[in-house]
């Protein structure tokens, strides 16, 4: 829940930035949130998505970006904590995806690619929504972050080592990964042009 907290508050500001409506904030706070958990299980032929089928997920989004748009300038001071939780709900997001995608009898490949999609996803949804090329395309190490997250978990899978402990550690190394490149303010590279 944390992280789907820190995703509709995400996507939710984003929405206040670009001027949206309450309902625009609600719609871009819950696509945030729910959006790469929507992409894994489509992927995955769950039907219908699990986020859909589960009301409390749609209350605790729809709840946070109703909180963000009516306390946006509080929200956006916390900036520092909402990255943090933003951090937190991607290696959660990326390893939970990851896993469900091997439970399912996916490969340990497109399981990663799975994972990654999932903490991803949300965040790629909103910044189309908002006609913006994805923030994950442009800058920032974030991509890079779940990837590795997934990968831990699939290389846990391989090497057939509990899932729980592997899963903990892999979300941490997200989590360690986004932060640190946040402090350093570390960036993909781009072409020259």
């Amino acid at each position: 829940m944390v992280g789907l907290v820190a995703f509709a508050a995400s996507g939710a500001l984003a929405a206040v930035r670009a001027r949206l409506d309450l309902f625009g904030v609600v719609v871009l706070g819950l696509t945030t949130a729910l959006g790469g958990g929507i992409i894994r299980d489509v992927l995955l032929g769950v039907h219908p998505p699990v986020t859909l089928r589960t009301w409390p997920y749609l209350a605790v989004g729809a709840a946070t970006a109703l909180l963000v748009f009516a306390f946006h300038p509080q929200v956006a001071r916390l900036r520092r904590a909402v990255l943090l939780a933003d951090a937190l709900g991607l290696g959660v997001f990326a390893t939970a995806g990851t896993s469900t995608a091997l439970a399912a009898g996916t490969p340990v490949y497109t399981a990663c690619l799975i994972g990654m999609t999932t903490g991803i996803g949300g965040g790629a949804l909103r910044d189309l929504l908002l006609r913006e090329i994805p923030l994950v395309l442009r800058k920032e190490i974030y991509a890079v972050a779940a990837l590795a997250g997934a990968v831990l978990v699939g290389l846990g899978q391989l090497l057939r080592l509990p899932p729980g402990p592997v899963t903990v550690v892999a979300a941490v190394t997200v989590v360690a990964i986004r932060v640190l490149a946040l402090w350093r303010r570390w960036n993909a590279p781009v072409a020259r042009g």
